[in-house]
């Protein structure tokens, strides 16, 4: 895999370029961003008037006419029924110019049914539960708790509302009658971290993975800024270890070894994508892993070591990418 650096660095240059970091580094003027008032009302850039009696969070983003690829991502997450109810709920809502800052190969691929829990995981990271009007977090910062679980890093100061470094609330306080709605110039995505944590489809999950980042204490480490991509055994994966032998390695007396072999599933630097991903070999944290594939199958594995197959590639975070995997990398046998 000796392009596969070269290809990632491309692809997270449109990514921190135009996703995440929708905002200069410098200062915006606090003209870009009209200063939040508490009784505003409807701003007219939303397009919605403020005339029409007030409906749904869902029927007013429809009426504006400026978030289809947002109502059409909260109906294909199963989320419609949801943000239609009683509430009240606060939304960030990403424009269609917002989300055209995300490459199109992963709206897509989110649209589509085998993405729905990682879509519905992103969509709860924009909202929080109960009213939470501009006038509430200008002028301060704040770190609220989405209904994902994971927080929002909120800075309120200078006249403006960022996001998470880099996302701007460029139109606050349009009213619903179950909650408002803040117009947000970027996606937010939640950490690698945060994705594993959350995730939740039926049959997939990750609980084993974060106890084993935990007690490996590497779990600070994915939600930090990275960039990593990483490779993620699932429950069912580590079931596959015998109880006692993973019971072993959850110990603190065996921390390097649970470290050595979680190392082996991350690789640090530009996320690299499934359309970018080419045999041969790629280092990871923990040394080499060699990358085959066969057809439409990719597996890994690190020389005589059990191989991992990829399940489900392409998982978005504001720090990496993680491709999800059905069996834990281990060490050959010594």
């Amino acid at each position: 895999m000796r392009n596969i650096r070269t290809i990632g660095v491309i692809v997270s240059a449109v990514l921190l370029a135009t996703n995440i970091a929708a905002c200069d580094s410098d200062d915006t003027t606090a003209s870009a961003t009209p200063t939040p008032t508490p009784d505003s009302g409807t701003p007219a850039d939303a397009g919605v008037d403020s005339a029409v009696a007030l409906k749904d969070i869902v029927d007013t983003a429809v009426g504006a006419k400026s978030f289809g690829t947002l109502v059409a991502a909260v109906q294909a997450a199963g989320l419609e029924a949801t943000l239609r109810g009683t509430g009240p709920f606060t939304v960030f809502a990403p424009t269609d110019d917002a989300f055209a800052q995300v490459p199109k190969f992963l709206t897509d691929k989110l649209l589509t049914a085998p993405y729905k829990s990682e879509l519905g995981l992103i969509l709860k990271y924009h909202v929080i539960a109960g009213s939470v009007p501009a006038a509430d977090i200008l002028n301060k910062t704040s770190t609220p708790t989405t209904v994902l679980g994971a927080k929002l890093a909120i800075d309120g100061s200078g006249g403006k509302v960022v996001i998470n470094g880099g996302v701007n609330v460029t139109t606050p306080d349009v009213k619903a009658t179950n909650g408002i709605i803040h117009v947000v110039s970027g996606v937010l995505l939640p950490t690698i971290a945060d994705t594993a944590i959350g995730y939740e489809d039926g049959t997939t999950t990750f609980k084993t993975l974060v106890a084993a980042l935990t007690a490996g204490e590497l779990a600070a480490t994915l939600a930090g800024p990275g960039p990593f991509t990483v490779f993620a055994p699932t429950d069912a994966a580590f079931a596959k270890i015998p109880k006692a032998t993973l019971d072993d390695l959850l110990l603190p007396a065996n921390k390097p070894q649970l470290q050595a072999i979680l190392k082996a599933h991350v690789v640090s630097g530009p996320p690299v994508y499934a359309k970018d991903v080419t045999a041969g070999t790629v280092t990871t944290l923990g040394g080499p892993v060699n990358v085959t594939i066969t057809g439409s199958d990719v597996q890994l594995d690190i020389g005589g070591g059990t191989k991992a197959k990829i399940i489900l590639t392409d998982l978005p975070a504001s720090n990496g990418v993680t491709h999800v995997i059905d069996t834990v990398i281990l060490p050959p046998p010594t």
